[in-house]
C-alpha cells in the first residue's frame, strides 16, 4: 500500500486548509497526520490519513493514535487548574507545602506557578541522567527534590521540557494518592470519553502510530557553556525521539512527554477551556479559574529554548513574532516536538489540534502546523460565519 487515503470530514469554510492538509500528506511532507476545529462544541473539522509506518503498509486510521510530545503538558496543566478549582491546588502556595522534600537545597521558595510557568528554576535533572531514568518514579522525583534550582525561581523561564510532568505530577499524587496517568484517566479522559491516555496500555499498542525522528538539533551543545541552563537542561537527559517507539517509553509515566492520543482526544479535552469549563456536557472548570491562564507570569526569551515566549499558567500566550498564525487575544496554546499543536481561542470559542508521527524539525510546533493555523485563521478572518 503506498496511496494515502484521506478520512474524516470538513466543513467547505475550510477546504483550504483540508486542501493543505491533503497536500502535505500526499507528497510525503506529512507520513500521517489527525486535525481537528472544534467552535462552540461542534466539531468542524476532524480528518485524518497517510500512515502509521515509514514503509507505508498500515494506514493511519480514525482511531490511529500516537506519542503527542509536549502536546501532552496542556493536559498537565488542565489537571493542575482542576485542583485549583476545587480548591486544593494554592498557585502562591511553595510547591513543599505539598512536597516537603522538596524545599531542600534552596527550593522552600519554588511556588506552584512557578512549576506551571517553567520559571521554577528546575528545568532538567543534575548528571548523571539519562533518559531511562525518567521511567523510574522514585528515583526521578527524588533527585528533583534534592537538588538545587539553576535559577532564582521567578526571575527568568526556561522550559521545564522533560521534568514538568514529574513535578507537577508529584504534586497531584501528593494531593489526590493517584499517579498523574491514572489521575488523567479517572477525571480527565474517562468522564469525556476522550481517546487519550498517559503512556499507552499494551492492549493499544496496534494502534499506535510509530513516531519518525526530525533531523538534528541545529544547536551544537557541545559548543556552549556547559553550566548554562540550556545545556543541563537539554543534557539533563539527552533527548532521542525514537525512544517514543519502545516498550519503556510506554509503561512510563510522564506528563510532559508521553501522552497518547489524536487530534479528536485532545479537542474533547482542551475545548473545556475554549467553552468555559465544559466539554461534552462535563463541567470540569469554572470560568474563574480558566482566567488564571492568562496571569502573565513571563515574557521574555526563554532560558532553554532560546526564543522569546510569553507565558501564563499553564499555556503560552500570543506573542508578537513568536507564533505568527496565531492572533493576539484570549488565546492559550502549547505544542510537541516535531510539530504537534493545541490552542484553545476563548474569543471564537475555538479548539484546534492536530498530532502527527513524522517529527519536524524544532521544539515547538513546525511548518506545517504553522501552515495549518494560518489557514484556519485566514478561514475564520474572512467573514465567514462559525
Amino acid at each position: 500500500m503506498d496511496e494515502p487515503i484521506i478520512g474524516g470530514f470538513c466543513d467547505d469554510r475550510f477546504d483550504a486548509l483540508r486542501q493543505a492538509f491533503e497536500q502535505n500528506v500526499s507528497s510525503g511532507e506529512e507520513l500521517g497526520a489527525s486535525l481537528v476545529i472544534d467552535i462552540d462544541g461542534e466539531t468542524r473539522v476532524d480528518i485524518w490519513g497517510g500512515f502509521r509506518d515509514p514503509a507505508r503498509s498500515t494506514p493511519w486510521t480514525q482511531d490511529t493514535i500516537v506519542n503527542v510530545w509536549s502536546s501532552t503538558k496542556s493536559i498537565l496543566a488542565l489537571a493542575a487548574l482542576m485542583l485549583i478549582d476545587a480548591g486544593e491546588l494554592n498557585l502562591g502556595a511553595p510547591v513543599a507545602r505539598y512536597w516537603p522534600e522538596f524545599a531542600a537545597n534552596g527550593k522552600d521558595d519554588i511556588e506552584v506557578r512557578h512549576i506551571l510557568s517553567h520559571t521554577s528554576g528546575v528545568s532538567g535533572w543534575e548528571q548523571p541522567f539519562v533518559l531511562e531514568d525518567m521511567y523510574d518514579w522514585d528515583k526521578s522525583t527524588t533527585l528533583l527534590a534534592q537538588q538545587e534550582p539553576w535559577w532564582p525561581a521567578g526571575s527568568a523561564a526556561g522550559y521545564h521540557a522533560n521534568n514538568q510532568g514529574h513535578l507537577l505530577g508529584e504534586i497531584i499524587r501528593r494531593i489526590t494518592g493517584q499517579r498523574f496517568k491514572e489521575f488523567v484517566t479517572t477525571n480527565i479522559a474517562g468522564p469525556l470519553g476522550a481517546d487519550f491516555q498517559i503512556g499507552a496500555r499494551e492492549n493499544d499498542w496496534s494502534r499506535i502510530a510509530e513516531v519518525i525522528a526530525p533531523p538534528p538539533f541545529d544547536i551544537d551543545l557541545a559548543s556552549l557553556d556547559p553550566d548554562s541552563v540550556m545545556v543541563k537542561t537539554m543534557t539533563g537527559p539527552v533527548a532521542d525521539a525514537n525512544a517514543a517507539n519502545t516498550p519503556g517509553w510506554r509503561h512510563a509515566d510522564m506528563g510532559a512527554l508521553n501522552g497518547h492520543g489524536n487530534a479528536r482526544s485532545l479537542a474533547r479535552i482542551l475545548s473545556t477551556l475554549a467553552l468555559d469549563g465544559e466539554s461534552n456536557g462535563v463541567r470540569l472548570l469554572n470560568r474563574k479559574t480558566i482566567d488564571t491562564i492568562f496571569d502573565e507570569q513571563n515574557n521574555d526569551v526563554d532560558l532553554v529554548l532560546g526564543v522569546p515566549f510569553r507565558r501564563g499558567i499553564g499555556y503560552a500566550l500570543p506573542r508578537p513574532g513568536t507564533m505568527p498564525s496565531i492572533p493576539d487575544g484570549r488565546i492559550c496554546f502549547w505544542g510537541g516536538w516535531g510539530g504537534s499543536m493545541t490552542v484553545m481561542d476563548l474569543d471564537r470559542r475555538m479548539t484546534f489540534t492536530y498530532v502527527m508521527n513524522k517529527m519536524g524539525p524544532g521544539i515547538i510546533g513546525s511548518a506545517r502546523s504553522e501552515k495549518y493555523l494560518r489557514a484556519t485563521y485566514d478561514a475564520i478572518s474572512e467573514g465567514v460565519t462559525v
